[in-house]
């Protein structure tokens, strides 16, 4: 039997994503069929762009459910208590540099709240990947779908 898969996360990460849920459980379905029952009453559904945008919303609110559920059901909440405070792990802050750029921070975080435009990347993403298991100081050499890039770790929270 195939092993389920878990969902790292941080306990933020697991709020939100319950906060979600519980919007998508009460406030959107609702309004979905709302809107499902007043393009209903315009007639013909054949026809009805009304009905049909409300449908395709209420499957991939259903859908967005059934996931986040799953994701909720299989989460492992990171606990970085027996890790050393200069090593990179998943849930910590890490900022890095390349030769003469302006060193960039990110949030390592599991792939259910990964967010790169707010400084929040995937465990399963190139950089965490060679990030994660080494220290503050440490030069890095990360394989990117780019190309390798040479990294030194300037900090770690």
């Amino acid at each position: 039997m195939a092993e389920e898969k878990t969902f790292p996360m941080t306990l933020e990460g697991k709020r939100q994503l319950e906060e979600e849920l519980e919007d998508l459980k009460t406030n959107k379905r609702a309004e979905i069929i709302k809107r499902i029952k007043i393009a209903r009453s315009f007639g013909d559904l054949s026809e009805n762009s009304e009905y049909e945008s409300a449908k395709d919303e209420q499957s991939f609110v259903e859908s967005r459910i059934k996931e986040i559920d799953n994701m909720l059901n299989h989460a492992e909440i990171i606990d970085n208590d027996n890790v050393d405070s200069n090593e990179v792990s998943v849930g910590k802050t890490v900022t890095f540099e390349e030769d003469g750029e302006e060193p960039e921070t990110y949030q390592i975080v599991g792939a259910a709240e990964a967010d790169p435009f707010n400084g929040k990347i995937s465990n399963e993403s190139p950089i965490a990947k060679g990030l994660v298991g080494h220290k503050k100081g440490e030069k890095v050499t990360i394989n990117t779908p780019g190309g390798e890039m040479q990294v030194r770790i300037v900090d770690v929270k």
